[in-house]
């Protein structure tokens, strides 16, 4: 069972940088999805936007449009830790942020399929301020 635990929110000016961590236990397998995801404040359906993932097999990477360029998801693999460093920060990147795991029965492509996420994080409240 893979449990997950964030750390690092808080609170930010606008155009200013915060690094989430995600301490990892319990993994397993020779590769696995993982992801950050975040629900914003009144999100309609209560709707967790998924915005970066990464596999731990060979550390592949993606990342959703609204953070293309200004976030960095990577892992530390003494740490057993996932990272996700965002910069420029704007005020609609106010959410909860939520570290996410998969099974190892899922190959990389699959790192985008949100149903593929079983275990989560409780999340951590990143909020940016104008």
């Amino acid at each position: 069972q893979i449990q997950l635990m964030e750390s690092g929110g808080g609170s930010v000016q606008a155009e200013g940088s915060l690094r989430l961590g995600c301490a990892v236990t319990g993994a397993s397998g020779s590769g696995y999805c993982m992801a950050w995801f975040r629900q914003s404040p009144g999100a309609a359906g209560n709707v967790r936007e998924r915005v970066a993932t990464l596999y731990t097999h060979d550390d592949r990477v993606t990342y959703s449009d609204s953070v293309k360029g200004r976030a960095t998801i990577s892992r530390d693999h003494e740490k057993n830790t996932l990272y996700l460093e965002m910069n420029n920060l704007k005020p609609e990147d106010t959410a909860v942020y939520y570290c996410a795991a998969a099974s190892d029965t899922y190959g990389g492509l699959w790192c985008t399929s949100d149903h593929i996420y079983k275990f989560w994080g409780q999340g951590t409240q990143v909020t940016v301020s104008a």
